[in-house]
């Protein structure tokens, strides 16, 4: 309902570039400068500085920022408003999840979703943890869904359910045929481990800190950023990993891979994370009620 140029201009002004905007806007870049430059024709001055490859509010785009934020929180409480007297449960909604959870454990859940209100729309962007926590950061999406802990504590975090990380080796590895692992032996084999940021890989460092393992101990021998590479080099002989046990049960019936506990066992919570103000729209408290009940339904 709100001018579709403002709403342009608000997201260019809050992600600071031309570029990530036209990308969470689906736009073409051309088409989100038209849109700012219509805005500043309207107000007959500049709302942003471009110097070389970055820019800027100016005073004028500050104030009409600001100005922006607060139309659009209205359009929401009066959106919220009649759909609670009507009982309509409908609308966008932005989630982002690290790839474990968008993969494994979202699916499923967003499914069941969408079966009871069928009128809402979920758009889900994937990243790393520390990705995930930025857009909630910055109001690029309305729910976040990690599985690492969150240091921002003017977020709200709220976990979730437990994730058991194993070890996986192929069928022929030394270790194959034991059940329990220590952590600190991981350190004797070629280990393929997550990208920077990830929270998996974030957990698992710290569980082979406590274990006494230094990380410069580590037989680092590949960083990957998918969980299906990984699975894949780890089939290969490359190296021994750890992952979430909920990411292998396809390999562990194919034979391909084999999962061993850790010894002490390694777990880490999935969590949702927001912002402290309420949601804009009522499907988001909808879908985080469903989300509670559905975790609690399912523990591991």
């Amino acid at each position: 309902m709100a001018d579709r140029r403002l709403q342009v201009f608000q997201t260019v002004a809050r992600l600071l570039s031309f570029t990530k905007a036209a990308e969470e806007l689906h736009m073409t870049q051309p088409a989100v400068t038209f849109q700012v430059r219509q805005l500043e024709e309207q107000f007959n001055t500049r709302l942003f500085d471009r110097t070389h490859n970055r820019i800027s509010l100016t005073d004028a785009g500050q104030r009409v920022y600001e100005c922006a934020n607060r139309i659009f929180e209205l359009y929401a409480e009066m959106d919220n408003s009649v759909r609670e007297l009507t009982g309509d449960i409908s609308g966008v909604l932005i989630i982002g999840a690290s790839s474990t959870i968008a993969e494994y454990m979202l699916p499923e859940l967003l499914r069941d979703f969408k079966k009871q209100y069928p009128d809402v729309t979920i758009r889900l962007r994937v990243a790393n943890t520390d990705g995930i926590v930025s857009m909630v950061e910055n109001n690029a999406i309305d729910l976040g869904v990690v599985e690492a802990p969150v240091t921002n504590k003017n977020l709200v975090v709220e976990e979730c359910r437990t994730d058991k990380l194993v070890l996986i080796v192929p069928p022929d590895h030394p270790l194959a045929q034991q059940e329990v692992v220590p952590v600190k032996q991981i350190a004797d084999y070629p280990f393929i481990c997550r990208e920077e940021g990830s929270g998996t890989r974030e957990v698992m460092l710290e569980s082979m800190t406590r274990a006494g393992i230094n990380a410069t101990d580590l037989n680092l021998s590949m960083e990957l950023g998918s969980l299906e590479a990984i699975k894949g080099a780890v089939e290969a002989g490359m190296g021994v990993s750890v992952l979430s046990s909920a990411t292998i049960e396809k390999e562990l019936k194919l034979g391909t891979l084999v999962a061993i506990k850790l010894d002490p066992p390694v777990e880490r919570p999935f969590s949702f994370v927001h912002q402290k103000q309420k949601f804009k729209i009522r499907a988001m408290d909808e879908l985080l009620s469903f989300a509670r009940a559905y975790c609690k339904s399912h523990p591991h």
